[in-house]
């Protein structure tokens, strides 16, 4: 059996796509993944064939920098951090309006890349990036089953009155004018349909026979897979969707790191690790906050700079542990607290560790999954605009001495997801083989 992983060359999308491929290779299977040439070594590392496939402008083998991308690319991921400065409207006013050019990229083109890669692997079972929307018109115009996988939290795939871009929820320590707000849900409204028109004129040429979609933001595939814990998804949003499963979470397995090793084991002082993911460690001036904030607790830290230069951070404690990139996993599951910007990958991964969150959200879906882990008294969020390093060191107190009640529930939630569990689950709703335990 052949298993075909399409993702984008971006490695905080293909890490969970290839951790849940996994499971096809632990059962002798065939795995090949599709992507760009800046994962080309993750691909390697997980053991897969590899077919190259370019979905898209932009690349990120880890950690991003606007200097490395091509150009245009480069002066929109510019745009984009420029817009975070501004606040939540801001940010998600500039991601609606480059939404055509970021998810539906040269469709015709590159759907015909995909299918002539179909053609030349014939995979048994096919699993694509849910926002991978070109790769996905490929599959749905030949009638080629496949599964796509909501890498980020559910309200990335619409439902009911939804409108793909707005968010459906946000924390309360987000109070934006209610006029931005209006003036936001009919952008995203007006982005909603002039990307179901491209959508659609891409599927007429690929399928002429294809009916078209009314709103391609709701567009699925044969099955779907949320990469996402069910218990912290509303269950009336849950039985919007079309037939599902919550993977929980899509844990990698990391190469050991000896000098991370020594240095958890080289005291008892509660651990936290600090990380804004591949994009958001940009911002230099909110990680100085933090790293300001945990100065003053009783701690050791572990900061993921990314883009960031580790002298933006102001005087740092030689206990400490600083570096670009860090084994986040490691680092989650021998961490007492973990400060995040809210990515998927950071939540999910956090969630299976049992390790609470001080959520920082600057972009898309982190609003919505921030509230769902502070509603589930799993974490804190604020605005990572406002909040000053008194507010933070507060609100990490009070999360790394976190109630028995909280506690209990986030130890049994984090046993639901531990062991591998998502790509078992994943093995199960394509293969029709029962979930081990």
């Amino acid at each position: 059996m052949t298993l075909l992983i399409i993702s984008p060359d971006y490695a905080s999308h293909l890490f969970p796509l290839a951790t849940l491929g996994s499971a096809w290779l632990a059962a002798g299977e065939r795995v090949v993944v599709a992507s760009g040439p800046a994962t080309a070594d993750i691909v390697e590392a997980f053991g897969f064939e590899r077919e190259h496939l370019q979905l898209g402008r932009g690349s990120n083998p880890g950690v991003i920098r606007a200097e490395q991308q091509p150009k245009g690319e480069d002066d929109a991921l510019r745009g984009f951090f420029a817009a975070t400065r501004e606040g939540m409207v801001a940010t998600l006013r500039f991601q609606a309006q480059a939404r055509n050019a970021d998810l539906l990229w040269n469709p015709v083109d590159t759907a015909r890349d995909v299918q002539r890669l179909v053609a030349r692997v014939q995979p048994d079972e096919v699993i694509v990036d849910h926002l991978a929307f070109s790769a996905r018109l490929a599959l749905k115009s030949a009638g080629i089953r496949h599964a796509d996988v909501v890498l980020g939290h559910p309200t990335a795939l619409s439902v009911g009155d939804e409108v793909y871009g707005y968010p459906a929820r946000w924390p309360a320590c987000f109070d934006p004018h209610t006029a931005d707000l209006a003036a936001l849900h009919r952008l995203c409204g007006q982005v909603r349909d002039t990307f179901t028109e491209q959508w659609n004129g891409a599927l007429v040429l690929l399928d002429p026979g294809a009916a078209a979609s009314e709103d391609a933001f709701t567009e699925t595939g044969d099955v779907l897979l949320l990469n996402y814990p069910v218990e912290l998804h509303d269950p009336d949003r849950g039985r919007l969707l079309p037939p599902h499963a919550f993977l929980g979470s899509a844990v990698r397995a990391e190469v050991v790191d000896d000098d991370v090793e020594r240095w958890l084991a080289g005291s008892d002082v509660p651990v936290v690790y600090v990380s804004f993911g591949s994009f958001l460690s940009v911002r230099s001036d909110v990680l100085a906050r933090v790293v300001e904030a945990l100065r003053g607790l009783d701690v050791r830290v572990a900061i993921a700079t990314g883009s960031t230069s580790p002298v933006e951070l102001g005087p740092v404690p030689a206990t400490w542990l600083v570096r670009e990139f860090l084994p986040q996993v490691r680092l989650l599951d021998g961490a007492a607290l973990a400060v995040s910007h809210g990515g998927n990958n950071s939540v999910t991964e956090a969630m299976t560790a049992g390790v609470p969150l001080l959520l920082l959200p600057f972009s898309t879906d982190q609003f919505a999954g921030a509230a769902a882990v502070e509603d589930a008294g799993f974490g804190l969020v604020l605005d990572p605009n406002v909040a000053g390093a008194g507010e933070l060191r507060a609100a990490a107190s009070r999360l790394l001495a976190l109630d028995r009640e909280a506690r209990d529930r986030l130890d049994r939630l984090s046993g639901s997801l531990a062991g591998g569990a998502g790509s078992r689950r994943a093995f199960a709703a394509l293969t029709g083989a029962a979930a081990r335990p």
